[in-house]
Protein backbone atom coordinates (compact mmCIF):
# COMPACT_ATOMS: atom_id res chain seq x y z
CA UNK A 1 0.00 0.00 0.00
CA UNK A 2 1.46 3.40 -0.96
CA UNK A 3 1.66 6.37 1.39
CA UNK A 4 -1.42 8.03 -0.12
CA UNK A 5 -3.53 4.91 0.37
CA UNK A 6 -2.19 4.40 3.88
CA UNK A 7 -3.00 7.92 5.02
CA UNK A 8 -6.46 8.09 3.47
CA UNK A 9 -7.45 4.71 4.95
CA UNK A 10 -5.59 4.80 8.26
CA UNK A 11 -7.48 5.28 11.56
CA UNK A 12 -5.76 8.65 12.00
CA UNK A 13 -7.08 9.88 8.67
CA UNK A 14 -10.60 8.80 9.58
CA UNK A 15 -10.40 10.69 12.87
CA UNK A 16 -9.04 13.80 11.18
CA UNK A 17 -11.67 13.65 8.45
CA UNK A 18 -14.39 13.66 11.10
CA UNK A 19 -12.79 16.57 13.00
CA UNK A 20 -11.78 18.77 10.09
CA UNK A 21 -14.29 17.89 7.40
CA UNK A 22 -11.42 16.92 5.12
CA UNK A 23 -12.03 16.55 1.40
CA UNK A 24 -9.88 14.33 -0.78
CA UNK A 25 -11.13 15.79 -4.10
CA UNK A 26 -8.02 17.90 -4.66
CA UNK A 27 -5.59 15.17 -3.63
CA UNK A 28 -3.67 14.33 -0.48
CA UNK A 29 -0.23 15.93 -0.52
CA UNK A 30 1.24 19.28 -1.39
CA UNK A 31 3.64 18.82 -4.33
CA UNK A 32 6.03 21.44 -2.87
CA UNK A 33 7.15 22.96 -6.17
CA UNK A 34 9.37 26.03 -6.44
CA UNK A 35 7.73 28.98 -4.62
CA UNK A 36 8.16 31.42 -7.51
CA UNK A 37 5.06 31.60 -9.69
CA UNK A 38 6.58 32.64 -13.03
CA UNK A 39 5.82 29.25 -14.55
CA UNK A 40 2.15 29.19 -13.59
CA UNK A 41 -0.27 28.80 -16.45
CA UNK A 42 -2.45 31.65 -15.23
CA UNK A 43 -0.77 34.66 -13.66
CA UNK A 44 -3.78 36.91 -14.17
CA UNK A 45 -5.42 35.71 -10.95
CA UNK A 46 -2.32 36.55 -8.92
CA UNK A 47 -1.86 39.96 -10.49
CA UNK A 48 -5.51 40.83 -9.95
CA UNK A 49 -5.27 39.83 -6.28
CA UNK A 50 -2.55 42.43 -5.65
CA UNK A 51 -4.39 45.17 -7.50
CA UNK A 52 -5.33 48.04 -5.21
CA UNK A 53 -3.00 46.91 -2.42
CA UNK A 54 0.29 48.34 -1.19
CA UNK A 55 2.42 45.21 -0.57
CA UNK A 56 4.38 46.91 2.22
CA UNK A 57 1.14 47.16 4.18
CA UNK A 58 0.18 43.51 3.64
CA UNK A 59 1.24 41.44 6.62
CA UNK A 60 0.04 37.85 6.99
CA UNK A 61 -0.70 38.23 10.68
CA UNK A 62 -1.21 34.57 11.64
CA UNK A 63 1.78 32.39 10.80
CA UNK A 64 3.20 29.40 12.69
CA UNK A 65 6.73 28.07 12.70
CA UNK A 66 7.66 24.81 14.40
CA UNK A 67 10.41 22.23 14.52
CA UNK A 68 11.80 19.09 16.05
CA UNK A 69 14.46 20.80 18.14
CA UNK A 70 17.37 19.63 15.98
CA UNK A 71 18.73 23.19 15.83
CA UNK A 72 19.29 23.27 19.60
CA UNK A 73 17.16 26.41 19.90
CA UNK A 74 14.45 24.95 22.11
CA UNK A 75 11.78 23.91 19.59
CA UNK A 76 9.80 20.84 20.63
CA UNK A 77 7.18 18.46 19.26
CA UNK A 78 5.32 16.01 21.49
CA UNK A 79 7.09 12.65 20.92
CA UNK A 80 3.71 10.91 20.64
CA UNK A 81 3.30 12.54 17.23
CA UNK A 82 6.12 10.34 15.91
CA UNK A 83 4.57 7.04 17.04
CA UNK A 84 2.27 4.88 14.94
CA UNK A 85 0.24 3.83 17.98
CA UNK A 86 -1.11 7.39 18.28
CA UNK A 87 -2.61 7.36 14.76
CA UNK A 88 -4.36 10.75 14.79
CA UNK A 89 -1.30 12.55 16.17
CA UNK A 90 1.05 10.70 13.83
CA UNK A 91 -1.08 11.58 10.81
CA UNK A 92 -1.35 15.21 11.93
CA UNK A 93 2.43 15.51 12.09
CA UNK A 94 2.78 14.00 8.63
CA UNK A 95 0.38 16.57 7.20
CA UNK A 96 2.00 19.51 9.05
CA UNK A 97 5.43 18.59 7.70
CA UNK A 98 4.13 18.14 4.16
CA UNK A 99 2.28 21.46 4.31
CA UNK A 100 5.58 23.10 5.26
CA UNK A 101 7.37 21.07 2.54
CA UNK A 102 9.63 19.29 5.01
CA UNK A 103 10.25 15.55 5.07
CA UNK A 104 9.89 13.66 8.33
CA UNK A 105 13.43 12.28 7.89
CA UNK A 106 15.06 15.62 7.21
CA UNK A 107 18.28 15.97 9.25
CA UNK A 108 17.47 19.65 9.87
CA UNK A 109 13.70 20.08 10.28
CA UNK A 110 13.95 23.40 12.14
CA UNK A 111 15.99 25.07 9.40
CA UNK A 112 13.97 23.48 6.60
CA UNK A 113 10.70 24.91 7.94
CA UNK A 114 12.15 28.43 8.01
CA UNK A 115 13.88 28.12 4.62
CA UNK A 116 10.66 27.10 2.87
CA UNK A 117 8.66 29.85 4.56
CA UNK A 118 11.27 32.46 3.70
CA UNK A 119 11.39 31.28 0.08
CA UNK A 120 7.62 31.76 -0.17
CA UNK A 121 7.92 35.26 1.29
CA UNK A 122 10.70 36.12 -1.13
CA UNK A 123 8.42 35.13 -4.02
CA UNK A 124 5.95 37.79 -2.87
CA UNK A 125 6.24 41.52 -3.71
CA UNK A 126 8.80 43.51 -1.76
CA UNK A 127 7.39 44.74 1.52
CA UNK A 128 5.13 41.76 2.24
CA UNK A 129 5.76 40.27 5.70
CA UNK A 130 4.47 37.53 7.98
CA UNK A 131 3.88 37.68 11.72
CA UNK A 132 5.54 34.62 13.25
CA UNK A 133 4.05 33.14 16.41
CA UNK A 134 5.89 31.81 19.39
CA UNK A 135 3.94 29.16 21.29
CA UNK A 136 4.23 28.76 25.06
CA UNK A 137 3.90 25.53 27.01
CA UNK A 138 0.65 24.25 28.36
CA UNK A 139 0.95 25.12 32.05
CA UNK A 140 -0.66 24.00 35.30
CA UNK A 141 -2.37 26.16 37.92
CA UNK A 142 1.04 27.17 39.29
CA UNK A 143 2.44 28.08 35.90
CA UNK A 144 4.69 25.04 35.57
CA UNK A 145 5.12 23.55 32.07
CA UNK A 146 3.08 20.40 31.29
CA UNK A 147 4.95 18.71 28.46
CA UNK A 148 2.68 15.67 28.23
CA UNK A 149 -0.32 17.97 27.72
CA UNK A 150 1.38 20.03 25.00
CA UNK A 151 1.57 19.50 21.25
CA UNK A 152 4.51 21.74 20.46
CA UNK A 153 6.61 24.54 21.91
CA UNK A 154 8.22 27.51 20.16
CA UNK A 155 10.27 29.87 22.39
CA UNK A 156 9.85 33.63 22.21
CA UNK A 157 13.57 34.09 21.61
CA UNK A 158 13.46 31.78 18.60
CA UNK A 159 10.92 33.81 16.64
CA UNK A 160 12.37 37.11 17.88
CA UNK A 161 15.75 36.05 16.49
CA UNK A 162 14.18 35.04 13.17
CA UNK A 163 12.59 38.48 12.91
CA UNK A 164 15.91 40.17 13.66
CA UNK A 165 17.73 38.04 11.05
CA UNK A 166 15.09 38.65 8.36
CA UNK A 167 13.53 42.05 9.11
CA UNK A 168 12.35 42.54 5.53
CA UNK A 169 10.04 39.52 5.76
CA UNK A 170 9.39 38.56 9.39
CA UNK A 171 7.66 40.23 12.33
CA UNK A 172 7.01 38.30 15.53
CA UNK A 173 4.52 37.69 18.32
CA UNK A 174 5.46 36.34 21.74
CA UNK A 175 3.44 33.67 23.53
CA UNK A 176 3.24 34.09 27.30
CA UNK A 177 1.04 32.05 29.60
CA UNK A 178 -0.42 34.51 32.14
CA UNK A 179 0.12 32.07 35.04
CA UNK A 180 3.84 31.73 34.41
CA UNK A 181 5.46 33.29 37.52
CA UNK A 182 7.70 35.26 35.13
CA UNK A 183 4.83 36.42 32.91
CA UNK A 184 5.10 40.15 33.59
CA UNK A 185 8.86 40.18 33.19
CA UNK A 186 8.56 38.16 30.00
CA UNK A 187 5.99 40.62 28.69
CA UNK A 188 8.30 43.57 29.34
CA UNK A 189 11.15 41.75 27.61
CA UNK A 190 8.99 40.86 24.59
CA UNK A 191 7.77 44.42 24.21
CA UNK A 192 11.34 45.70 24.45
CA UNK A 193 12.36 43.35 21.62
CA UNK A 194 9.54 44.58 19.39
CA UNK A 195 6.91 41.86 19.77
CA UNK A 196 3.85 42.95 17.84
CA UNK A 197 1.38 40.85 19.86
CA UNK A 198 0.91 38.01 22.35
CA UNK A 199 -0.41 34.70 21.00
CA UNK A 200 -2.73 32.50 23.09
CA UNK A 201 -4.46 29.24 22.33
CA UNK A 202 -6.43 28.82 25.57
CA UNK A 203 -7.71 25.26 25.17
CA UNK A 204 -4.24 23.99 24.20
CA UNK A 205 -2.26 25.98 26.76
CA UNK A 206 -4.63 25.70 29.71
CA UNK A 207 -5.44 29.42 29.81
CA UNK A 208 -8.76 30.68 31.12
CA UNK A 209 -9.07 34.25 29.81
CA UNK A 210 -11.77 34.92 32.41
CA UNK A 211 -9.54 34.01 35.37
CA UNK A 212 -8.98 36.89 37.81
CA UNK A 213 -5.33 35.82 37.97
CA UNK A 214 -4.97 37.28 34.46
CA UNK A 215 -5.80 40.79 35.64
CA UNK A 216 -2.23 41.94 36.29
CA UNK A 217 -1.22 40.64 32.89
CA UNK A 218 -4.13 42.47 31.27
CA UNK A 219 -3.23 45.70 33.04
CA UNK A 220 0.31 45.55 31.67
CA UNK A 221 -0.90 44.66 28.17
CA UNK A 222 -3.27 47.62 28.20
CA UNK A 223 -0.51 49.94 29.39
CA UNK A 224 1.87 48.72 26.70
CA UNK A 225 -0.78 48.71 23.97
CA UNK A 226 0.26 45.20 22.93
CA UNK A 227 -2.68 43.12 21.62
CA UNK A 228 -3.56 39.52 22.41
CA UNK A 229 -4.26 37.28 19.44
CA UNK A 230 -6.36 34.61 21.09
CA UNK A 231 -7.79 31.54 19.43
CA UNK A 232 -11.50 31.22 20.09
CA UNK A 233 -13.96 28.50 19.23
CA UNK A 234 -13.13 24.81 19.18
CA UNK A 235 -9.59 23.66 18.50
CA UNK A 236 -8.84 20.59 16.39
CA UNK A 237 -5.19 21.03 15.41
CA UNK A 238 -3.46 20.40 18.74
CA UNK A 239 -3.87 18.53 22.02
CA UNK A 240 -6.32 20.39 24.22
CA UNK A 241 -7.81 20.92 27.65
CA UNK A 242 -11.46 21.96 27.87
CA UNK A 243 -13.01 23.48 24.75
CA UNK A 244 -14.88 25.80 27.12
CA UNK A 245 -11.66 27.80 27.41
CA UNK A 246 -12.12 28.84 23.79
CA UNK A 247 -15.50 30.44 24.43
CA UNK A 248 -15.16 33.98 23.00
CA UNK A 249 -17.24 35.40 25.86
CA UNK A 250 -14.36 34.53 28.22
CA UNK A 251 -12.41 37.33 26.55
CA UNK A 252 -14.76 39.96 27.98
CA UNK A 253 -12.43 40.28 30.97
CA UNK A 254 -9.53 41.32 28.75
CA UNK A 255 -11.72 43.66 26.70
CA UNK A 256 -13.14 45.31 29.81
CA UNK A 257 -9.57 45.84 31.04
CA UNK A 258 -8.85 47.84 27.90
CA UNK A 259 -6.72 45.18 26.19
CA UNK A 260 -6.65 45.16 22.41
CA UNK A 261 -7.97 41.71 21.49
CA UNK A 262 -7.84 39.85 18.19
CA UNK A 263 -10.20 36.87 18.18
CA UNK A 264 -8.54 34.37 15.88
CA UNK A 265 -10.61 32.60 13.21
CA UNK A 266 -13.58 34.77 14.26
CA UNK A 267 -14.41 31.87 16.64
CA UNK A 268 -15.69 29.99 13.61
CA UNK A 269 -15.94 26.46 15.00
CA UNK A 270 -18.00 24.68 17.64
CA UNK A 271 -20.47 25.81 20.26
CA UNK A 272 -20.01 27.66 23.54
CA UNK A 273 -22.06 28.21 26.65
CA UNK A 274 -23.96 31.48 26.65
CA UNK A 275 -22.18 32.83 29.72
CA UNK A 276 -24.05 36.12 29.46
CA UNK A 277 -27.34 34.32 30.17
CA UNK A 278 -26.47 31.77 32.80
CA UNK A 279 -24.44 29.36 30.68
CA UNK A 280 -27.09 26.66 30.34
CA UNK A 281 -27.77 27.18 26.63
CA UNK A 282 -25.16 26.68 23.94
CA UNK A 283 -24.81 28.74 20.80
CA UNK A 284 -22.39 28.63 17.87
CA UNK A 285 -19.14 30.28 18.94
CA UNK A 286 -19.33 32.43 15.83
CA UNK A 287 -22.65 33.86 17.11
CA UNK A 288 -20.99 34.69 20.43
CA UNK A 289 -18.17 36.39 18.53
CA UNK A 290 -20.75 38.37 16.57
CA UNK A 291 -22.39 39.47 19.82
CA UNK A 292 -19.09 40.90 21.05
CA UNK A 293 -18.39 42.58 17.72
CA UNK A 294 -21.79 44.25 17.79
CA UNK A 295 -21.35 45.78 21.25
CA UNK A 296 -20.41 49.46 20.76
CA UNK A 297 -18.18 49.54 23.84
CA UNK A 298 -15.80 47.03 22.25
CA UNK A 299 -15.47 48.76 18.92
CA UNK A 300 -12.19 50.46 19.94
CA UNK A 301 -10.39 47.32 21.07
CA UNK A 302 -11.94 44.19 19.51
CA UNK A 303 -11.14 42.82 16.06
CA UNK A 304 -11.29 39.39 14.45
CA UNK A 305 -8.88 37.57 12.20
CA UNK A 306 -10.10 35.54 9.24
CA UNK A 307 -7.38 32.89 9.33
CA UNK A 308 -8.61 29.34 8.67
CA UNK A 309 -12.14 30.37 7.63
CA UNK A 310 -11.56 28.73 4.22
CA UNK A 311 -11.21 25.31 5.86
CA UNK A 312 -13.92 22.77 5.17
CA UNK A 313 -15.18 22.76 8.75
CA UNK A 314 -15.27 26.59 9.02
CA UNK A 315 -16.44 27.88 5.64
CA UNK A 316 -20.06 28.31 6.78
CA UNK A 317 -19.09 31.70 8.23
CA UNK A 318 -17.74 33.12 4.96
CA UNK A 319 -21.09 34.51 3.67
CA UNK A 320 -21.56 36.45 6.89
CA UNK A 321 -18.02 37.82 6.76
CA UNK A 322 -18.63 38.97 3.19
CA UNK A 323 -22.02 40.50 4.05
CA UNK A 324 -21.09 42.32 7.27
CA UNK A 325 -19.45 45.36 5.72
CA UNK A 326 -19.79 47.12 9.08
CA UNK A 327 -17.18 44.68 10.43
CA UNK A 328 -14.73 45.03 7.58
CA UNK A 329 -12.58 47.73 9.18
CA UNK A 330 -12.19 45.39 12.18
CA UNK A 331 -11.13 42.22 10.38
CA UNK A 332 -7.53 41.18 9.72
CA UNK A 333 -6.20 38.59 7.32
CA UNK A 334 -3.85 35.80 8.28
CA UNK A 335 -3.22 32.40 6.74
CA UNK A 336 -2.69 30.16 9.80
CA UNK A 337 0.33 28.86 7.87
CA UNK A 338 1.12 26.04 7.26
CA UNK A 339 -2.47 24.75 7.52
CA UNK A 340 -3.65 25.98 4.08
CA UNK A 341 -0.94 23.74 2.65
CA UNK A 342 -2.74 20.65 3.94
CA UNK A 343 -4.48 19.85 0.68
CA UNK A 344 -7.56 18.00 2.03
CA UNK A 345 -8.20 20.80 4.55
CA UNK A 346 -9.26 23.43 2.00
CA UNK A 347 -11.68 22.13 -0.62
CA UNK A 348 -11.81 24.30 -3.73
CA UNK A 349 -14.71 22.26 -5.18
CA UNK A 350 -16.72 22.85 -2.00
CA UNK A 351 -16.15 26.62 -2.21
CA UNK A 352 -17.24 26.54 -5.85
CA UNK A 353 -20.33 24.47 -5.01
CA UNK A 354 -21.36 27.00 -2.37
CA UNK A 355 -21.12 29.84 -4.85
CA UNK A 356 -18.21 31.44 -3.00
CA UNK A 357 -15.57 30.94 -5.69
CA UNK A 358 -15.64 31.34 -9.47
CA UNK A 359 -15.17 27.87 -11.01
CA UNK A 360 -12.57 29.32 -13.39
CA UNK A 361 -10.37 30.19 -10.42
CA UNK A 362 -10.17 26.65 -9.03
CA UNK A 363 -7.55 25.24 -11.42
CA UNK A 364 -5.00 28.08 -11.07
CA UNK A 365 -5.52 28.12 -7.31
CA UNK A 366 -4.93 24.37 -7.17
CA UNK A 367 -1.66 24.87 -9.02
CA UNK A 368 -0.75 27.86 -6.88
CA UNK A 369 -1.07 25.90 -3.63
CA UNK A 370 1.67 23.50 -4.76
CA UNK A 371 4.02 26.43 -5.30
CA UNK A 372 3.30 28.88 -2.53
CA UNK A 373 0.90 28.28 0.36
CA UNK A 374 1.03 31.90 1.55
CA UNK A 375 0.11 33.19 -1.89
CA UNK A 376 -2.57 30.53 -2.32
CA UNK A 377 -4.33 31.59 0.88
CA UNK A 378 -4.08 35.27 -0.04
CA UNK A 379 -5.29 34.91 -3.63
CA UNK A 380 -8.11 32.56 -2.64
CA UNK A 381 -9.47 35.01 -0.07
CA UNK A 382 -9.15 37.89 -2.52
CA UNK A 383 -11.40 35.88 -4.86
CA UNK A 384 -14.11 34.93 -2.36
CA UNK A 385 -17.38 36.55 -3.40
CA UNK A 386 -21.13 36.16 -3.02
CA UNK A 387 -23.94 38.37 -4.28
CA UNK A 388 -21.38 40.90 -5.45
CA UNK A 389 -19.77 41.19 -2.00
CA UNK A 390 -16.03 40.71 -1.52
CA UNK A 391 -13.52 41.19 1.27
CA UNK A 392 -12.08 44.71 0.91
CA UNK A 393 -8.42 45.62 0.61
CA UNK A 394 -8.36 46.97 4.19
CA UNK A 395 -8.65 43.44 5.63
CA UNK A 396 -5.37 42.49 3.94
CA UNK A 397 -3.44 45.64 4.83
CA UNK A 398 -2.94 44.61 8.45
CA UNK A 399 0.25 46.55 9.13
CA UNK A 400 -1.84 49.51 10.28
CA UNK A 401 -3.14 47.51 13.22
CA UNK A 402 0.21 46.28 14.49
CA UNK A 403 2.05 49.56 14.09
CA UNK A 404 -0.40 51.55 16.20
Amino acid sequence: MNRRSFLTRAPGAALLTASYGLSWQDGVFNACLEPAVSSLSDRALVEAAWRGLEPANVWDMHCHVFGSGDSGQGLWFNPRMERFWYPALYTQRMFYLNAACVTARSPAVDAAVVERLLAQCDAMPAGFRVLLFAFDWARDAHGAPMEQSATFYVPDDYVADLASYHPARFEWAASIHPLDPRALDRLDAAAARGARAIKWLPSAQGIDPNDARCDRFYAKLAALGVPIISHAGDERAVIGFSEDLGNPLRLRRALDAGVRVVIAHCASLGEGADLDRGGTAKLPNFDLFARLMDEPRYRPNLVGDISAVIQGNRMDVIPTLLERSDWHDRLLNGSDYPLPGIVPLVSLPALVDRGLLDPAAAAPLRELRDHNVLLFDFVLKRNLAQNGKRLPASIFETRRYFER
